[in-house]
């Protein structure tokens, strides 16, 4: 399965996944595709975007096809649950 079928997959999905999933997936797909996080922390009282920010920058380093492929794999891994 390629990303862009994944990330299909992902819309196919009857349940929304839990935030920790949720937050896994968008960590690796931004690993995927973009890279490391350079961004600045967000500030204040933006709970979701610095959790988004944290997820992202806890897989500093990893290779963008390690990332892709366990993308691929936690949706596989989703889909046997959140499509019924």
């Amino acid at each position: 399965m390629t990303l862009e079928e994944a990330v299909n997959l992902t819309k196919q999905f009857t349940q929304k996944p839990s935030n920790e999933e949720l937050l896994k997936l968008y960590a690796l797909y931004k690993q995927a595709t973009e890279g490391d996080n350079l961004g600045e922390r967000p500030g204040g009282f933006d709970f979701k975007a610095a959790a988004k920010y944290n997820a992202w920058i806890a897989l500093k380093g990893k290779d963008k096809t390690v990332a892709e492929s366990e993308y691929v794999a936690l949706v596989a891994n989703l889909a046997t649950k959140y499509i019924s």
